[in-house]
């Protein structure tokens, strides 16, 4: 019977490892994780495509694959501490004033039905719905080096709606709610904070920028944002203005009016002066684009009586800090 030979790193690789888990390993506590956690990451690194536990016990020569599924599968410990280091090691490897955090989700394609999260839903990995799980991902980032700090799972409805779904699987109890991947990522950005993770600005796409909520938690917590909202997004320019109105028998109305119609962000910026900007070099040249900018607010405010939104009020008490300035790229 041929026995397969461990798979190692290259030397150097393998040294500077283990130099960078040593105080992830001070976290883990117990002596048989300290054992086990470098093992699984050389696993994770390794060759073969097939990560599961089984396959890459055999590669790492080990005699079973009990005791690194134990040390994957056990409920037993906190995972809380290694997130606390991993900020703490991002925060001084590329954090300060002028680093970003960049929010996403990651899509992970998969088959069946029986893995923690996944379900029929948008896949980035594949670009259309599918069978997956989607994370939200949060990454640290500054110039050209970027470092995951965060990564939580989405619950869809087809899970979170199923409490014995959930408690076959493993879900904590806590974890069963229903939670949308906005509110999801401002509490990894909440945790991070309070980790002591530096950055200047947040970062993310349409699908985050889209969601008011999203826009006025960042507001509340008085972080600089920038975010994209879909071409569709209603907004009004900065200088629009409440005003009374009345009903048909003449009586103050409940909801006042815009002084100007919204309209969508595309519309906005479609007069607009566009001037092209290049920002770095790229494999096959410079990267550039056409843009252009307007300050205006956006209409994600209360509803009037005909159902439409009005001027969002904004951050703090100054009226003007309500405006938004809506870029565009062609």
């Amino acid at each position: 019977m041929q026995t397969k030979k461990a798979v190692a790193l290259p030397r150097d690789i393998a040294a500077d490892l283990d130099a960078w888990l040593e105080p992830f390993l001070d976290a883990t506590g117990r002596k048989t994780r300290r054992k086990m956690a470098p093992l699984y990451v050389r696993g994770l690194l390794g060759s073969g495509e097939r990560k599961s536990i089984q396959p890459m016990a055999e590669r790492l020569g080990l005699p079973g694959h009990d005791q690194l599924h134990h040390f994957i599968s056990s409920p037993a410990w906190d995972d809380a501490p290694l997130w606390r280091v991993l900020a703490e090691q991002a925060d001084r490897q590329v954090g300060g004033a002028d680093a970003v955090l960049v929010v996403d989700d990651t899509g992970l394609p998969k088959k069946g039905e029986l893995s923690v999260g996944v379900a029929p839903q948008y896949c980035g990995a594949v670009g259309k719905t599918a069978n997956c799980q989607v994370l939200v991902s949060l990454t640290l980032a500054r110039g050209e080096v970027p470092v995951p700090v965060g990564l939580r799972l989405f619950l869809p409805a087809e899970w979170t709606g199923k409490p014995k779904r959930c408690a076959t699987a493993g879900v904590p109890d806590a974890l069963r709610v229903a939670q949308s991947k906005p509110a999801i990522a401002l509490a990894e950005i909440d945790r991070l904070v309070a980790a002591g993770l530096r950055f200047g600005c947040v970062l993310a796409d349409a699908g985050y920028g889209s969601s008011p909520d999203f826009r006025r938690g960042l507001d509340q917590r008085g972080l600089a944002w920038a975010a994209g909202v879909a071409c569709t997004q209603l907004v009004d320019p900065a200088t629009v203005r409440l005003r009374p109105s009345l009903t048909p028998t003449g009586r103050p109305a409940k909801h006042p009016v815009p002084s100007r119609p919204a309209c969508s962000a595309a519309a906005m910026l479609e007069r607009q002066r566009w001037r092209r900007l290049t920002w770095r070099n790229g494999t096959q040249g410079p990267l550039g684009a056409r843009f252009a900018a307007l300050r205006v607010r956006i209409a994600d405010g209360p509803r009037n009586a005909d159902s439409t939104r009005l001027p969002g009020e904004g951050r703090g008490h100054c009226p003007r800090r309500a405006d938004r300035r809506v870029a565009r790229q062609r």
